[in-house]
């Protein structure tokens, strides 16, 4: 009788360990309320930019923030610096080549709570067909329907083989910090 017992309960204990979580639903994101921009320090001063195409793909559960996948694929080409002539070399062969890599990808992996409306992100970033895991603090806030996440991400540009081989190269700082500004809405 024990022993019935203890196979019953050892096997309730193996299903509930094994029961799949629901997935979590999908969030689109609010584009009109969303921005991607990069900055970078170029000649001792500051450059910003801005990408304008771009398309995020977000899988959010609140309750289970671990589970989240998310796909941001922007446009190199769509990057706009604000300058014709800035714009043309950072989208050009020496620095983005977006002609001959025109999408840069992020696969967000996990968000791990670290307290307060915090996180860290682990994600794998693709940049000129180089892929690195990268770990970086978000920001999320839902408010009822909406998310509001905010991620700084500081790119080595040399790690993705950016700008190395230019003339340019030791003229431009090395760390690029990007800023998401996302607005999603649940369905």
């Amino acid at each position: 009788m024990r022993r019935r017992a203890l196979l019953i309960a050892g096997l309730c204990a193996v299903m509930t360990l094994g029961a799949a979580r629901p997935k979590p639903e999908r969030w689109p994101v609010v584009r009109e309320e969303s921005a991607i921009r990069l900055s970078v320090k170029a000649f001792g001063m500051p450059r910003n930019g801005r990408f304008q195409d771009w398309r995020g793909d977000i899988a959010f559960d609140p309750a289970a923030p671990e589970q989240t996948r998310a796909t941001i694929v922007i446009q190199a080409a769509s990057l706009d610096m604000g300058s014709s002539v800035v714009t043309a070399r950072a989208v050009g062969a020496g620095f983005l080549d977006a002609g001959r890599s025109p999408t840069i990808r992020v696969e967000v992996r996990a968000l791990r709570p670290v307290g307060g409306g915090h996180y860290l992100a682990r994600s794998d970033v693709t940049l000129k067909g180089v892929t690195r895991s990268i770990e970086y603090p978000v920001d999320l806030r839902v408010d009822g329907d909406r998310a509001h996440l905010m991620a700084a991400i500081t790119l080595d540009r040399a790690q993705f083989g950016i700008g190395t081989t230019t003339t340019w190269n030791r003229l431009i700082d090395r760390q690029v910090m990007v800023r998401a500004t996302l607005v999603a809405r649940r369905p």
